[in-house]
């Protein structure tokens, strides 16, 4: 009997070994591919539409359209790293500095406040699901870590700018500046660029449409640390 239970025992350590080993490869060779393939959709994409679909949201619209690097404004991209990440061109996908700081203010009273950078947040978009788990940000983190080895500074902020959510259903920069500007995303202003990234944090609370005076501090907030991070000098780093 307890050589049954042993043998058994070492199956089961056997073929979870076996699973996991897949599973990584598996991950693997999906972070490599999308260093170079655009995502034809993201995983948050296709819950929400499964989402809609299910909750019979028949007024529900995806809008999703892919832009390379060089027709993306500088200006959005700097707004999104002062916003979002600050430390984007010196972290390894995890900034431990601002979890730290995070978990201190945490202790102090304050609300646990999001310490993700701009990597971790391409990673939970492309590949998770977007309930909060101690599951979901270790493989996060594994994922961001995957993806800072593979892929270049400039590849993880194209790909994070192309799928983030602006708004309900609005996926990306060329959706959200035909959607609430009236513009392309090479063409985006400073101040509409800043405005764009304030509805980040939650796109689905803060309506570019008809931002709030929240929105609009917050915008003033970026450009005016655009400036103090130097701008396309700091996107030189990248």
């Amino acid at each position: 009997m307890k050589k049954d239970l042993k043998r058994y025992g070492s199956d089961v350590l056997r073929w979870t070994a076996k699973v996991l080993g897949i599973l990584v490869i598996c991950s693997i060779i999906s972070v490599l591919l999308m260093r170079w393939i655009t995502p034809p959709a993201t995983s948050f994409m296709m819950q929400r539409s499964v989402s809609a679909w299910w909750n019979g949201e028949e007024d529900f619209a995806l809008y999703y359209e892919w832009t390379d690097w060089d027709q993306i404004s500088s200006h959005v991209k700097m707004a999104a790293i002062t916003s979002e990440d600050q430390n984007f061109a010196n972290h390894w996908g995890i900034d431990v500095s601002s979890v730290q700081k995070a978990l201190e203010e945490y202790e102090r009273g304050d609300d646990l406040r999001g310490a993700s950078t701009i990597t971790q947040q391409t990673a939970k978009n492309l590949f998770l699901w977007p309930a909060k788990s101690y599951l979901r940000k270790g493989i996060e983190a594994y994922f961001a870590l995957l993806i800072e080895l593979y892929w270049p500074k400039k590849r993880i902020l194209e790909v994070y700018l192309n799928i983030a959510e602006f708004g309900d259903g609005v996926y990306g920069v060329q959706a959200a500046a035909a959607r609430y500007f009236n513009t392309t995303p090479a063409r985006l202003s400073r101040a509409q660029s800043a405005l764009m990234v304030t509805a980040l944090p939650a796109p689905r609370r803060y309506n570019l449409a008809n931002p709030s005076g929240y929105m609009l501090q917050r915008r003033d907030w970026v450009i005016r640390y655009m400036n103090l991070l130097g701008n396309e000098r700091y996107l030189e780093k990248l």
